[in-house]
């Protein structure tokens, strides 16, 4: 909803029944232009509206205006002919997708009692909503947050909508190519050329405005002058034409749009508004729109066979479903998939991502029949916490293997945490995306295809136990460190299994793992030595080298290994390594395929990650925990400190935060001078001492710290020797904190930083003074589940301190865990908390306790529209 649509909203609200205003405004004399005035008037944060369009005419409206810091009362109006139909359930389910980003956890709404019809979208919308009656209203409530049975229900819509949106796409019945050039060295003709070559299953139309016969077919001087009906459009002329260009598609009724032009928002003000009104044009018209500044699109059914790319090679037909964001990339990504012999169902470079989207491909690609593996190369993300739902479900069924581009720390902004200064330093927010959600993260583009060589042939391991057979012990050494290197196991041979080696490997041989089977090892001994690792229980997958030396050819070698594998007495996955030779062996390809690397650490790291990636899919669920918390109380905290212009909590606002979540916090007090803080610590025994300053964040550092002091006087006199030495160093001591100490335990590090993209960030690591040292942290996306916490803790290098090391009592891990998710729900709950350390935390063998703790709040500011905001 925007302001300028008043007239929009003002013709919508003319057109309801008078039944249907009744329903919305209790008054069927409603005065429309007062309402339309209210209904544009937003903010985008207090105030939100969402209208659905068919054309240029508003169907529905959906808004809610906030009541209190948490609350929000909501309503609806859907034109009379599009009720029942399901649009509001939809606009519900977007408006508590905002909602919940603006801090809102209740709705609220009034229905009068005969609106039957609103009531009963409340019902269905899987919202556990709680009625109740007063006089001539039903008063209805229920969270704001989408609960799992609500997200299932508005993801399951969302997904047929995506479906339906690239079947047209993907399985056009006509196509036409406008920009056709008779040149094959331009992109129209690339184009145009490239879907006759390929044999697209239907009519293909050149359009050209300055030609009668294009590459030997009739050309069109306009999308109307075509006899038939077009079912895609491929746009390939001048960006300044494309919008006109546009609306004769429209005209013509064609359903979807491939616009390969560049010139629209990458290149600035100028083309950014370009590209909303091509946008406004397919929305009012019904088509879908791929682009701009896209590369095309690539479907290799043999029912279809379209290539409408510029690519100068059609990619085999495969089981591998590639979206890239980089046209001139995807040029490379075809070429290499060729070379490797990987075949692709589709390939979709999605350009600027003004209409479809990386999550529409994704739900697309998981109820794809023909696609068993995606592959994602990407630059940016528009809605991160979108695509790691959907993300999440897809990947427990078919593998996601991503590049994304920006490793580089040149973004890291400067933080007033410990928490920030540690996920500042890299994209480790990206890195935890992909860990929580499955997907399979590679630094390279090789890699990828990598790792994407073994997920397409063969099955993911059921464990990290690695055989590695060689004809070489340079390679198998390499192999061997890589393994290691990347958290695989090179396992120890049984007995039995050595034996068997031995009984046909020559006695220069190693029987160990590596296998070194030496130079003279004939393709005989490569499929026995397969079989003999293969039958081993304490083997989940194997590496096979081969080094051609004079007396072995390789194509001998690799027949054998093809053999040993269409034997093999159990499922075992198996890479080979042909070294020196030249791209894949022949005998690898065909209907078993073997994946196959040209050296042992690119085998060694592809096998890695599809463990790692097997591991997280077999792993349980998780869940998000629902803790009894006093939401309401902290939201008037924070809006309190608001009020007073704070940013950094006091002390004692930090404790009561705490205290509606659950978070234990050592107990303590506040002192306004040195004689009151000794006087405090006369009643509490060993205490820490600390100065209360509302830009000091380091304290150590300052000597704004002291331990294990005891007594009046030991106190009184540290406080009055801290404040002066603080005071030196240009901070303003308002008093001190007297905290009591907490003996034992493993100091660690919870924080959060608040992420403009990804929202919260959840961080736990190794604590104390030394925490930047080490930098032993990880990070995770909220909301935690309790699987997410779980390996978020047991993936430290800190861990070991936690289970008990060298004699000392075992830490509750469990009591860590259970403070890492409430500080999850506490976040989601409240986005305007910018930035939180706990630091540090002390984990004792029983429970956890909070010893030091700074929070910092920051004014959330209102989003974009929703519709900015929803492309991957």
């Amino acid at each position: 909803m925007r302001p300028e649509d008043r007239d929009a909203v003002l013709a919508f609200l003319g057109g309801l029944s008078v039944e249907s205003l009744w329903l919305r405004f209790f008054s069927g004399a409603a005065n429309v232009e007062r309402a339309a005035a209210w209904i544009v008037e937003v903010d985008y944060r207090d105030r939100y509206g969402l209208v659905a369009t068919t054309g240029d005419r508003i169907v529905g409206h959906g808004a809610y205006q906030r009541t209190d810091d948490a609350r929000a009362e909501i309503a609806f109006a859907v034109a009379d002919e599009m009720q029942g139909k399901g649009l509001g359930t939809i606009l519900l389910g977007h408006l508590a997708e905002v909602a919940e980003s603006n801090g809102i956890r209740t709705f609220e709404a009034e229905v009068l009692p005969e609106n039957h019809k609103m009531v009963e979208v409340f019902r269905e919308s899987g919202f556990p909503v709680r009625l109740s009656s007063k006089p001539g209203t039903i008063c209805v409530e229920f969270p704001a947050s989408l609960s799992s049975e609500a997200l299932e229900r508005f993801e399951g819509r969302e997904r047929t909508a995506a479906g339906a949106a690239l079947k047209a796409f993907l399985f056009p019945t006509s196509v036409a190519v406008i920009g056709a050039s008779r040149s094959r060295g331009t992109i129209g003709g690339e184009v145009f050329h490239n879907l006759l070559v390929a044999g697209f299953n239907g009519p293909v139309y050149p359009v050209n405005p300055k030609a009668e016969v294009v590459q030997s077919v009739a050309a069109y001087h306009s999308i109307n002058d075509v006899p038939g009906p077009v079912d895609m459009a491929v746009i390939a002329v001048p960006a300044g034409a494309v919008v006109d260009v546009a609306e004769d598609c429209a005209r013509k009724g064609v359903r979807s749009l491939v616009v390969i032009s560049a010139g629209f928002s990458e290149t600035g003000t100028d083309g950014l508004r370009r590209q909303r009104r091509l946008l406004s044009v397919c929305r009012s018209s019904g088509m879908r729109l791929i682009g701009p500044n896209c590369m095309g699109i690539i479907n290799t059914s043999p029912a279809v066979m379209l290539n409408a790319t510029f690519a100068p090679l059609f990619p085999p037909n495969g089981r591998v479903g590639f979206l890239s964001q980089s046209g001139a990339l995807g040029l490379a990504v075809i070429d290499y998939a060729s070379q490797l012999g990987l075949g692709l169902s589709s390939f979709v470079s999605v350009g600027n991502k003004a209409d479809i989207s990386g999550n529409d491909l994704i739900q697309y690609w998981a109820d794809d029949d023909e696609t068993d593996l995606i592959l994602l190369y990407l630059e940016s993300f528009g809605n991160p916490r979108k695509f790691a739902r959907i993300a999440r479900q897809v990947a427990k069924t078919k593998p996601i293997i991503a590049v994304k581009s920006g490793r580089s720390a040149a973004g890291a902004r400067a933080t007033g945490s410990h928490t920030g200064a540690l996920i500042a330093a890299s994209d480790v927010t990206v890195d935890a995306l992909f860990k929580q959600t499955g997907v399979i993260r590679t630094d390279v583009l090789s890699e990828l295809f990598d790792v994407a060589s073994l997920l397409a042939n063969q099955p993911p391991p059921k464990g990290r136990r690695v055989g590695i057979i060689t004809n070489a012990g340079g390679p198998g050494i390499l192999c061997a460190d890589a393994c290691e290197a990347n958290g695989l196991e090179v396992a120890e041979l049984s007995e039995e299994v050595r034996t068997q080696l031995a009984s046909f490997l020559p006695a220069e041989a190693s029987t160990a793992n590596p296998v070194d089977m030496i130079a003279s090892a004939s393709a005989d001994d490569y499929r026995s030595a397969i079989l003999a690792l293969a039958a081993s229980d304490g083997i989940d997958a194997i590496v096979v080298i081969f080094i051609p030396p004079l007396v072995t050819e390789a194509e001998d070698v690799a027949r054998a290994i093809r053999e040993a594998v269409s034997n093999l007495p159990k499922e075992v996955p198996l890479l080979t390594v042909f070294m020196a030779a030249h791209g894949v062996p022949d005998a690898l390809r065909g209907v078993v395929r073997i994946p196959s690397y040209s050296f042992p650490e690119d085998a060694a790291r592809a096998l890695a990650r599809v463990v790692d990636y097997g591991i997280w899919r077999d792993a349980p669920k998780g869940t998000v925990p629902n803790f009894e918390v006093r939401a309401d109380e902290a939201a008037g905290l924070i809006a309190q400190a608001f009020a007073e212009d704070q940013s950094w909590l006091a002390p004692e606002q930090v404790a009561r935060l705490f205290d509606c979540y659950g978070l234990p916090f050592a107990r303590w007090r506040l002192a306004g001078t040195p004689e009151e803080a000794g006087e405090f610590a006369e009643s509490m025994g060993p205490i820490a001492l600390k100065a209360v300053s509302p830009n000091l964040v380091h304290k150590t550092e300052v000597g704004a710290v002291r331990l294990q002091l005891s007594g009046r006087e030991a106190v009184t006199t540290a406080a009055r020797e801290m404040e002066e030495r603080v005071g030196r160093m240009g901070h303003d001591v308002d008093g001190f904190v007297i905290q009591e100490m907490v003996p034992g335990g493993v100091e660690m590090l919870v924080g959060v930083v608040h992420d403009p993209s990804f929202g919260p960030v959840v961080a736990c690591g190794s604590g104390g003074v030394a925490v930047e040292l080490l930098k032993d942290v990880e990070v995770r996306i909220t909301p935690l589940t309790d699987e997410d916490a779980k390996e978020m803790v047991r993936s430290l290098a800190t861990y070991p301190l936690l289970e008990g090391y060298r004699g000392s009592a075992a830490a509750d891990v469990g009591a860590l865990e259970n403070l890492l998710l409430r500080v999850s729900t506490m976040v989601e709950n409240h986005p305007e908390i910018a930035e939180m350390d706990c630091n540090p935390v002390k984990v004792l063998p029983e429970g956890s306790i909070v010893v030091d703790a700074r929070v910092r709040l920051e004014v959330v500011e209102p989003g974009p529209p929703l519709a900015a905001r929803t492309r991957l």
